[in-house]
């Protein structure tokens, strides 16, 4: 009987060991070979067309509390934990989470050029990569590209998994600019890309005030605060106030075809004695806390136009009002030609987080 245990088979054994080391090394070097000439950047992308202005589009892609609302990542870890630091939006603005099915990572904004371009950059458990959105005007709405990029450097077995995300990546970028597209045409249409905003805290005031109403038509608001700033004129000079502010007028109710609001003066020199309510006129505070601040420059008649604008900004931004909005008229309009008549209009919001 032969000895399987001989020389004979241990030379076979030898000999098929050698085949196969060499087969593996062929196919690890051609892997290797192939590996250098792929790209070592994964880079991908995805587009869609969004009916609505830049400026809305961009304040939902600037601010990761909005990203979290329209974009599905965390969706799949419930016990998700997530912190927000940094200023609100822009550049700076960031964002770390931790989660038993997604890991940890954090997100941070590096560029923020108002409806053009956002840019971030992503470090998690995974590694680093760089995403971004661009924005494009095109048929009256936005066009919007969104671009993940990570690069592998020399790392071989880096490179054939970038072959691995484009499909992945490529789901979850489609799937989040469908809930940008549907987020974005749902708010306010109007374009707010003009606005002059500022967010500021105002101190409350002392004002002289009477409720008053007309119809929501340019022509009745201003004869209904005519009639009502004369009354509260001759209260200041009644009682020895002395006026400490551009006149104003305070939003507070619109029913039906009737609007509601306050007809004010910001005043000085309060005393004991002063009546806190004589006939229409009445002696209060103005709003005290954070706000937006729009400057308005033009015709009354087109200060609707301003509000609309507002609140598509406020909605886009996802802030809270907390409070009747107001506005202060700067210019005299007997002496100031209506196209350069200054108005600031108030819009109180709760702390912008």
């Amino acid at each position: 009987m032969r000895n399987l245990a001989g020389p004979e088979a241990v030379e076979s054994f030898m000999i098929a060991a050698k085949k196969i080391l060499v087969g593996v090394g062929g196919v690890v070097l051609s892997l290797v070979a192939i590996g250098v000439l792929l790209p070592p950047v994964a880079r991908i992308e995805r587009a869609i067309h969004i009916d609505t202005h830049r400026a809305t589009v961009f304040a939902l892609v600037n601010d990761f509390r909005q990203i979290n609302k329209w974009a599905s990542r965390f969706t799949s870890d419930p016990n998700v934990r997530i912190r927000y630091d940094g200023p609100p939006r822009g550049v700076g603005a960031a964002m770390s989470w931790s989660g038993s099915v997604i890991g940890q990572g954090t997100q941070s904004i590096v560029e923020s050029v108002p409806s053009e371009r956002v840019v971030t950059q992503t470090r998690s458990d995974t590694g680093e990569a760089r995403t971004s959105f661009h924005l494009s005007e095109a048929d009256g709405g936005a066009d919007v590209i969104w671009r993940y990029e990570r690069d592998f450097g020399l790392n071989i077995v880096g490179r054939y998994y970038g072959l691995l995300l484009a499909g992945i990546v490529g789901r979850e970028l489609a799937a989040g600019l469908d809930g940008l597209k549907r987020m974005a045409e749902s708010l306010p249409p109007s374009d707010f890309s003009d606005l002059e905003v500022e967010h500021m805290i105002v101190e409350a005031a002392d004002i002289a005030y009477m409720p008053t109403s007309s119809e929501p038509l340019a022509r009745a608001i201003s004869e209904a605060l005519g009639d009502a700033y004369f009354q509260v004129l001759s209260f200041i000079d009644e009682h020895g106030l002395k006026e400490a502010g551009a006149p104003m007028s305070i939003s507070r109710a619109f029913r039906g075809a009737e609007l509601r609001f306050d007809a004010g003066v910001p005043v000085s020199g309060i005393k004991s004695s002063t009546p806190r309510a004589k006939d229409s006129v009445r002696i209060g505070k103005s709003y005290g806390g954070p706000v937006i601040r729009v400057k308005h420059i033009g015709s009354y008649v087109t200060l609707g136009r301003t509000h609309d604008k507002i609140a598509a900004y406020l909605a886009a931004l996802g802030l809270e009002r907390n409070g009747d909005a107001w506005e202060s008229y700067v210019s005299d309009p007997t002496r100031t030609a209506s196209e350069e008549l200054l108005t600031y209009v108030y819009y109180p919001i709760r702390p912008d987080r």
